[in-house]
């Protein structure tokens, strides 16, 4: 960024010393630096002469720390990464040994030292085979290797580098040989390197979306049908009783139809999903993408945790043991590689699709899962994984395609490598056959009987609610251009939008609250209970998206969330305490210390959960920390004061506490809490003008949100235009005007969100920023924030009309990007090239905010590349041509990436890639 050579150059203690006599080399003006034998020396001259260079002074003395003496940052030593790697007489280096190492010297030592070159120890890794005692794979088992935690530099274990991928012309394909050759596997690797990946032509790509297109006119007009059909027989009623009794028999058909209907599509358009792959925008594409849409928004969704969702994944093709718990709302696509034995729990947010879009196909594999066994919160399982009976894998952590987890072994972190951490957190409680299905039965009576008629009633109020609308047509023309027309919807909406927010808001107040009386902390309760189900309802009640979203990044958030019940009696207000995504298990057991800073995604996980019992505990963030973005942080958090936990941290839940420091990556390791550079805001403190600061700060969020409200109710002031207009119109055109509105209401949500977004960031690319948090120039990207807060994109994930969607809302998006649920919070500073692949769960992320400092950085990503499920990108990255960042992944700020790289990890970094480049190929025909 702009400004940093001055910093350092101002950082740097004077008369340091570029080849110091301590690393076996006189200065260079008694021996020449070549004549240095001694490999750790010529490694620190080479390493101080990059750094020089890239922090902007004149020398670098070896023992010097790169963040509190040079006062560099992770961005400044990001560049000094990729100076050495581009360098072929120095070995290659990972944001991961800088903090390690923080020091020419320790870092010569790390790389040139006599582990540098450890063999990797044998260890079993893919599903389909294990290391043999000489750490040679057996047949099947595809392996590469990346360094562990703490390990030096070029120490490694084994990881997969991904199971070879057999081509099928559709999702059902033959059943993969279970026990392929190695010969076979790398024969298949190196005829997909040598013909390149299959690229959709344009004919192609626009026929899927015109077939994805005409579908969902279809499902519309279909659905329409039944809803004016059903809505006609309950008007139709003679008494209350009668309407009651027919909302219910209404409501019933509708929900099993949607439910059944997915399973249906899935067993009569695909059959049975086998291991397999075939191209995005073909046929067989159109043909998944309607099943995983239909599976997507099943209603079944609602019951996630109920023995009601296992059913129905079995119903949809999979093998699932007794006495299973699934608590993630994420639904696994291609259900019938999905195995998990008895006893087994899968915790919230947590990713195990058995797909995953790579390199313009999308991949199919198993997941298996044996018996009692532990899946975190947060965690990424890959294709092709599968773990053992009794074996666990921590929160935050992922599964590369082929790992595997033996029996009665534990795993943390991206990828999974070994630990003794226990993650099971809560002991097991007697959970019979008849409370599960006491319960199930419970939830379909009270849907049944009680949220759907309600639905229904409700809309029958709004309907009548202007009868002066109830005209006839033959006023033509006039019945839409009349005042009646214009103030009938202006009172719909108004009351519609600001009486369901107020009644929100007391609701939220009020009745969790009072379930919350009836819980106790550390109090180990069964499953599928009255208190289980109080804690759901609290669960729900309080994770209502809304209101963070208008609160959030300003002063007021601290208040909602301590209305709602979170313990923030000692924070000290910054007016950005926490930003607008927070969610929590129970919010009355959630607690932040005095001058903490907390930004977007944290997930405080305060109820612990087994196959059969859950329990609740108090979760408390100390004060003086700042929490990064997407943090998962459990109540057995072994974190204190004054600490930095960087965005996709795995936070430690044993050992010491760690206090007065900063943990990065999964599994975690120590960094500086702050450098230098980030100090910028002491001054504000001393002076008494933070004060002042923050007074207008307020001001300027109020505004915010005043806009943020005035846009959305504005927006359902025009929907219930429509819905008028339906309503007048039904009678002469019938079900077509209804499937008409539908679309007319997309398009212009879609438009209208993107007017908005443009319009809070002044129609114009946005810029790089490097400022405080109290600068005007931060406050008008928190307004962009909340302006863009309503994300049009998702519905069109998986198809050609999300890249029109992200160019419309500014993005540089090349030809036939295929993208299966990516989020750009800062749309306009993304640059995607051509056939890129990104997968669900992946954020591209042009800021960062670091206590009191914002940043802000454009970041591009290269043509061909492949970001995997659930990976990260940061600001100011630049990726070249087909990359393959691995799940999961945190690619840290200020990366380069070279082109036909694989990266992977949390931070990221180079994973050996046994597929040849294209060029390699060229040379051995030559």
């Amino acid at each position: 960024m702009a400004g940093n050579s001055t910093d350092i150059r101002a950082a740097a203690p004077p008369g340091t010393s570029l080849h110091p006599d301590e690393n076996g080399c006189d200065r260079t003006d008694d021996k020449s630096a070549d004549q240095c034998a001694d490999p750790k020396a010529r490694a620190v001259r080479l390493l101080a002469e990059v750094l020089a260079d890239v922090v902007g002074v004149e020398q670098v003395s070896a023992d010097h720390h790169f963040f509190h003496d040079l006062g560099a940052d992770s961005l400044v030593m990001a560049r000094f990464c990729a100076r050495v790697r581009k360098r072929a007489d120095l070995p290659s280096v990972s944001m991961k040994d800088i903090y390690r190492h923080p020091t020419v010297g320790s870092l010569a030592a790390a790389l040139t030292g006599p582990d540098a070159a450890a063999p990797a120890p044998a260890a079993p890794t893919a599903a389909t085979g294990a290391a043999t005692t000489d750490g040679t794979p057996t047949p099947g088992a595809s392996t590469a290797t990346v360094p562990p935690s703490g390990a030096p530099a070029s120490a490694s274990v084994s990881v997969p580098s991904g199971p070879a991928s057999t081509e099928a012309s559709g999702p059902v394909s033959g059943p993969a040989s279970a026990g392929a050759s190695a010969p076979a596997e790398a024969a298949d690797v190196t005829r997909a390197a040598d013909e390149g990946p299959a690229r959709a032509g344009t004919r192609q790509y626009l026929l899927c979306g015109l077939l994805q297109f005409l579908f969902f006119l279809g499902y519309s007009y279909l659905t329409a049908l039944a809803a004016v059909r059903g809505y006609e027989w309950i008007s139709g009623a003679s008494s209350l009783t009668d309407r009651y009794a027919r909302s219910v028999l209404v409501g019933g058909i509708g929900f099993i139809s949607l439910s059944v209907m997915p399973i249906l599509a899935k067993w009569t358009l695909i059959g049975r999903f086998t291991p397999g792959r075939f191209p995005v925008w073909s046929l067989a594409y159109v043909r998944w993408w309607v099943v995983k849409t239909l599976i997507r928004t099943s209603p079944m969704r609602m019951f996630t945790a109920s023995p009601l969702y296992v059913l129905y994944l079995r119903a949809l093709g999979a093998r699932i043991g007794r006495n299973v718990a699934i608590f993630s709302t994420h639904i696994p696509v291609c259900a019938d590689l999905l195995t998990i034995g008895d006893g087994t729990v899968i915790r919230k947010d947590a990713l195990f699709s058995c797909y995953r879009a790579h390199a313009g196909f999308i991949q199919t594999g198993p997941v298996t899962l044996g018996k009692d066994v532990v899946v975190g919160e947060q965690t990424v399982l890959d294709i092709g994984t599968s773990m053992g009976d009794a074996s666990q894998l921590g929160h935050a952590s992922a599964l590369y395609a082929g790992q595997s987890v033996p029996a009665r072994e534990r795993r943390h972190g991206s990828p999974a490598e070994a630990t003794t951490t226990d993650f099971r957190a809560v002991e097991a409680a007697d959970c019979s056959t008849a409370r599960k299905v006491c319960y199930s039965v419970g939830q379909l009576l009270a849907l049944l009987l009680g949220w759907l008629p309600l639905t229904t009633a409700g809309v029958t109020l709004l309907l009548a609610a202007a009868p002066q609308l109830n005209v006839s047509l033959g006023s033509g023309a006039s019945l839409f251009t009349g005042w009646t027309f214009w103030l009938g919807a202006l009172i719909v909406s108004f009351v519609v939008f600001f009486g369901a927010m107020l009644a929100g808001l007391l609701l939220q107040g009020m009745v969790p609250r009072l379930l919350h009386l009836a819980l106790k902390p550390d109090k180990v309760y069964p499953l599928y209970g009255f208190p289980y189900g109080l804690q759901r309802a609290i669960a729900f009640l309080t994770n209502r998206k809304f209101f963070p979203t208008l609160f959030g990044d300003s002063s007021a958030i601290v208040h909602y969330l301590r209305y709602i019940g979170y313990d923030l009696r000692r924070v000290v207000q910054t007016g950005s305490n926490f930003g607008i995504e927070v969610k929590h298990d129970n919010p009355f057991l959630s607690a932040v210390g005095s001058g903490t800073m907390v930004a977007d995604g944290l997930s405080v996980i305060n109820a612990r959960f087994s196959n059969s019992s859950f329990s609740l505990s108090q979760a408390s963030v100390g004060a003086r920390s700042f929490l990064g973005n997407q943090v998962v942080y459990p109540s057995q958090a072994r974190t204190g004061d004054n600490c930095l936990l960087a965005t996709k941290v795995m936070v430690p839940i044993d050992g010491e506490v760690r206090e007065n420091t900063g943990l990065l990556g999964s599994p975690p390791f120590a960094i500086p809490r702050t450098v230098l550079r980030d100090t910028r805001l002491s001054h504000l403190e001393s002076s008494g003008a933070l004060r002042r600061r923050l007074v207008a700060k307020n001001r300027h969020n109020a505004a915010t949100a005043v806009l943020y409200l005035l846009a959305r109710w504005f927006h359902v002031f025009v929907l219930t235009l429509l819905t008028l207009g339906v309503k007048t119109l039904y009678p002469v055109v019938g079900v077509p005007v209804i499937t008409s509105a539908v679309v007319l209401s997309l398009v212009f949500s879609v438009c209208y969100f993107a007017l908005l977004e443009r319009a809070a960031a002044g129609f114009k690319a946005q810029k790089p920023l490097n400022c405080s948090i109290y600068d005007p120039s931060f406050w008008r990207h928190e307004r962009f924030w909340k302006m863009a807060s309503v994300e049009p994109t998702p519905f069109f994930n998986g198809t050609p009309f999300k890249n029109v969607v992200l160019r419309l809302l500014g993005a540089r998006v090349g030809k036939r990007v295929f993208d299966d649920g990516s989020v750009f919070p800062e749309r306009t500073m993304v640059t995607i090239g051509d056939d890129c692949t990104l997968n669900a769960g992946t954020v591209i992320q042009c800021h960062s905010q670091e206590d009191g400092a914002f940043k802000a950085d454009r970041t591009t990503i290269g043509a061909g590349c492949t970001l995997g499920v659930g990976a990260l990108v940061h600001y100011g990255v630049t990726m070249g041509d087909h990359v393959d960042l691995a799940c999961d992944s945190f690619l840290m700020k200020g990366e380069y990436v070279p082109s036909y790289a694989r990266w992977g990890g949390n931070p990221a970094r180079q994973l050996p890639d046994p597929t040849p480049h294209p060029h390699t190929f060229a040379a051995a025909r030559a």
